[in-house]
């Protein structure tokens, strides 16, 4: 049974100023358990990642100062927003859900989902782009730590590139990083992926989905991954406040089907963490988070 990764805590109300629309996490199972699409037994909580865990990726010193809201007021604004006890609560738990389902998907699930995470902002020792921890570097490490995994590929398609995510691994030859961003968004100074592809504002559905398709199964071929995790960012749409990118809800949604489809029919498991979506009406939002759940049903359910 596909896994979902959700707590109420996901929807707790951020610190002033944060630019989240927060009402995703609850719409998005809302809707889904309405249309039938997913059931209520495939939503669970996570416990909170504990110290241990947290330091397989994160830097001693960053994090101490971080659980103890000893970082500087302009360490905070860099990370997007003041900090508090529930704010790093909140972290440790969507981080421990993307570990707890790479686990589960790699045990037999197949694939598994958190409708939040995709925190790939965060560094080992500092906090971005409303980023604290890296969810997808900490499941990434847990695979490769408990031999559960030994060659992972992380598909990071958000409009962001994943630049601490980048960083993490740029010397470990067990992850390939591959990130496919807006050339021109945040960060405004790029890392350095394993393969980054820099995307022209304004680009459309059937530019967007050749690049994905050229690069994405030829990486495939040459790493051959036995996991994959999957940042399906929605903030890629022409609706997007904060995108500049010009593709549809279709066209995203074709994203997600190449990703979701190429995991199923080769025997890869695949984690998905949800990323960001900016878009001014919550339903495009919403819509388009929720073709991500209706596909991995589709192949994996």
């Amino acid at each position: 049974m596909v896994s979902i990764a959700w707590s109420e805590i996901y929807a707790h109300p951020l610190p002033e100023g944060h630019r989240f629309p927060m009402e995703k996490y609850s719409l998005v199972p809302e809707q889904l358990l309405y249309e039938g699409t997913i059931s209520q037994a495939q939503l669970v909580a996570s416990q909170p990642l504990t110290e241990a865990q947290i330091l397989t990726t994160h830097d001693a010193d960053y994090w101490h100062r971080l659980s103890n809201l000893l970082l500087t007021p302009r360490e905070q604004r860099v990370s997007g927003f003041p900090h508090n006890e529930m704010l790093i609560l909140r972290e440790r738990i969507i981080c421990q859900g993307t570990i707890d389902g790479a686990v589960k998907a790699i045990k037999g699930d197949g694939c598994a989902l958190n409708i939040a995470g995709g925190t790939h902002h965060a560094y080992r020792d500092r906090g971005e782009g409303f980023c604290l921890l890296n969810d997808i570097a900490l499941g990434a490490n847990h695979l490769l730590n408990h031999a559960f995994a030994k060659r992972i590929l992380v598909v990071d398609l958000d409009v962001h590139q994943g630049n601490g995510t980048a960083v993490i691994f740029q010397n470990d030859p067990r992850v390939f990083t591959f990130s496919m961003h807006g050339e021109k968004n945040y960060p405004f100074k790029k890392e350095t992926s394993d393969l980054d592809i820099a995307l022209p504002d304004g680009i459309k559905d059937e530019a967007y989905l050749s690049l994905l398709e050229t690069h994405f199964f030829k990486l495939i071929d040459q790493h051959q991954p036995d996991f994959i995790f999957f940042q399906s960012g929605v903030d890629i749409l022409e609706t997007d406040k904060l995108g500049k990118l010009g593709v549809s809800i279709d066209g995203c949604k074709q994203r997600d089907e190449m990703i979701i489809r190429t995991c199923f029919e080769k025997g890869i498991p695949m984690q998905i963490s949800m990323g960001g979506g900016y878009s001014k009406e919550i339903k495009h939002i919403v819509e388009a988070h929720a073709n991500t759940f209706r596909l991995a049903m589709h192949y994996f359910g």
